[in-house]
């Protein structure tokens, strides 16, 4: 079976498809579009009649260039509010031959948090951090191992429920299965990790237009994060201040003058604009790249400040993503705060290599991940619709009504 995943990434700029086919290990993209985000307000749904229909459009553009309709998706959730709990389940293994397979390990992981959760919270994240046989052999991954028992400490992240009911409600509307969340900065983790960073603690900074994300991951698992209201709108707002021009004026100069750093900026490359008072006025690209330099400064030395509070253990990595960080020379504004010890994000795919699709690309990559881990194969298409889909020429139903039920049940259910 073809191997094809959709993923939704819910941002207050835009929302991003990205549909695409994992093939040993390797990640094709299939599609991927954006649409104006509307009756969002710092990555949460404020109005869900104005949401609805730019999802809607967004799932359509990407099944035009598929020629084939999208049911099933993996989707972002952004952190505010997120709590992490440290726990730990096991489960007998109840087969003649003692031979763990992926229900076992389900099992050990739903033990872990059984009658744990807070009744106002839902998990988005339930991560292995090791496994155990037999009370005292420690092994990386126990699928297909022979023993009596299996032990695994677990990672849970959760976020309020406030926060994930509506997004689930407007996929439901337009009849698409939410078949798992994940934290962006889960996904910004799997879309750019490298081998070395599974050994180490890191830290992953997301700018995104209306709220910055920064996340420590200690062995590829994800410990704690903050999220605080500042982005590229704060741009975006500046220039229109400044200058006095309408946002997205403010937005289109940002995005086709300014640089992050006025260093390669030059006063006689200039833009004509009219103002809001009519005024027909020049704006120069080395006076702009101030403007911009100025605020991610800010946004970085913030980011930086809330690295030291959220762990005090070293840090070998930080890496900074996020469509913000694809501002021209954003690398010199990243190095005059934090130094070497900061790297710019690179996304590597063909199709997606802009750091804007990292956190969607990401949580496609997560999921491949968990089923690996349940040693089970999925596709969103039916097998007549991947033959469709090849050239050569629905059966989800989820009793459980609660949100708990939808995402945990099916992902360990099925």
């Amino acid at each position: 079976m073809r191997k094809i995943i959709a993923g939704v990434d819910i941002g207050s700029f835009t929302i991003k498809v990205i549909v695409a086919e994992i093939i040993k290990s390797k990640t094709n993209i299939l599609a991927a579009v954006e649409v104006e985000s509307k009756g969002i307000k710092n990555g949460l749904i404020v109005n869900k009649e104005t949401f609805t229909p730019a999802l809607k459009e967004a799932i359509k553009k990407a099944e035009e260039i598929l020629g084939l309709r999208i049911r099933k998706v993996v989707i972002t959730v952004p952190g505010f509010d997120a709590e992490f709990m440290i726990s730990d389940g096991a489960s007998t293994i109840t087969n003649e031959d003692k031979v763990i397979r992926g229900m076992d390990i389900v099992r050990a992981m739903q033990a872990s948090v059984y009658n744990k959760v807070p009744e106002n919270y839902e998990i988005v994240g339930i991560t292995p951090a090791g496994f155990k046989i037999n009370e005292d052999e420690i092994v990386k991954n126990p699928l297909n191992m022979i023993a009596n028992k299996l032990y695994v400490k677990t990672v849970v992240s959760m976020i309020p429920k406030i926060n994930l009911m509506p997004i689930l409600e407007c996929f439901s509307k337009i009849e698409i299965e939410v078949m798992d969340a994940s934290l962006v900065s889960v996904g910004d983790y799997y879309a750019l990790r490298k081998e070395q960073m599974e050994s180490q603690v890191g830290a992953i900074i997301n700018i995104g237009d209306a709220i910055t994300t920064i996340s420590i991951f200690n062995k590829g698992v994800l410990t704690n994060t903050a999220v605080f209201e500042i982005g590229g709108q704060n741009i975006d707002n500046d220039i229109s201040f400044i200058y006095k021009v309408t946002k997205s004026d403010a937005h289109e100069l940002k995005e086709k003058l300014g640089l992050a750093h006025k260093r390669m900026a030059k006063a006689n490359n200039t833009s004509y604009v009219t103002n809001k008072l009519g005024e027909n006025i020049a704006i120069n690209q080395y006076e702009l790249s101030e403007i911009i330099e100025s605020r991610l400064e800010e946004i970085l030395n913030i980011a930086k400040k809330q690295i030291n509070h959220l762990t005090k253990k070293e840090i070998h990595y930080i890496i900074v993503s996020g469509g913000v960080s694809e501002i021209n020379d954003f690398e010199l504004t990243l190095e005059s705060v934090f130094g070497r010890s900061a790297t710019l994000a690179k996304v590597y795919e063909i199709g997606v290599r802009n750091n804007k699709y990292s956190a969607c690309l990401g949580i496609i990559k997560n999921y491949d991940n968990k089923l690996k881990l349940r040693g089970k194969e999925f596709s969103m298409f039916s097998l007549e619709e991947l033959e469709e889909l090849s050239g050569k020429r629905k059966k989800i139903n989820i009793s459980d009504n609660s949100v708990l039920g939808k995402l945990f049940g099916y992902f360990f259910d099925n």
